[in-house]
């Protein structure tokens, strides 16, 4: 698979070019009908061994941008989650609910989230896997100095 690599200091991050990414740091692979989502490897090195995932509601289930849909509890970190396109959710990964350790251990596989039909109005585009590589160059400054204040607080 080929793939991007996006350096997070001494770590490497990974990103499959035949997935697109939000910005919310979710990889989306096109389906027949809609896409599937998973978390980055980006997000997933943040986050470190995720051990509680939730849903707010129950699928299918029409959504905005930006909604908020869950949360994710890990080693590291207690997160909302949000949908990454206006559209309808069609399911969610019915293993993770059992055992989100998936998404630590296969996250552009097994360990996906949900899967979701889009709008014809989404205003959010998804980006390439270079687009995304951008977007995470930009951001990255930002997310060290925060993990460093996690780190020093």
């Amino acid at each position: 698979m080929d793939h991007l690599t996006f350096m997070m200091g001494e770590f490497e991050a990974e990103f499959p070019v035949d997935r697109y990414y939000a910005k919310n740091h979710m990889w989306a692979e096109k389906m027949s009908e809609g896409y599937r989502f998973g978390f980055s490897a980006y997000a997933v090195r943040l986050l470190q061994d995720v051990y509680f995932l939730d849903w707010y509601f129950d699928a299918p289930a029409a959504v905005g941008f930006q909604q908020e849909i869950g949360s994710i509890e890990s080693k590291k970190a207690e997160s909302s989650l949000y949908a990454p396109l206006t559209g309808e959710l069609t399911q969610f990964n019915p293993a993770l609910m059992a055992d989100p350790s998936q998404i630590n251990v296969d996250m552009y596989g097994a360990g996906w989230l949900f899967e979701l039909t889009e709008s014809s109005d989404n205003k959010e585009p998804l980006l390439s896997a270079s687009q995304y590589l951008e977007h995470l160059e930009k951001v990255w400054l930002v997310t060290q100095r925060t993990i460093k204040g996690q780190m020093n607080g």
